[in-house]
């Protein structure tokens, strides 16, 4: 188990909400410190967005709503286990 930071639960919060109201741009990816899934969120969401007539943003935003749910509803040790420790990138 790591060390809870500070700044872990500060970002546990921070990613959780970004995830429910931003999510199909991948921003909180970027909070985690995860820029590859971020940005194959945002590309996903912007280029294929534009080619599906919005149906690929729905999807991202569907994703990162349950992403940010998850975040929000574990505990603080389990979510530094879980995105700091052992670097899961998806869900």
């Amino acid at each position: 188990m790591a060390n809870l930071n500070p700044s872990h639960p500060t970002k546990q919060l921070l990613s959780g909400y970004c995830g429910i109201i931003l999510g199909a741009f991948g921003v909180h990816k970027f909070i985690l410190g995860y820029a590859v899934e971020g940005l194959i969120m945002l590309v996903i969401s912007v280029v294929g967005g534009s080619f599906t007539y919005g149906i690929a943003l729905l999807v991202m935003q569907l994703v990162g709503l349950v992403e940010g749910m998850i975040y929000l509803n574990q505990s603080p040790e389990k979510f530094v286990n879980t995105y700091f420790v052992k670097k899961q990138g998806w869900f």
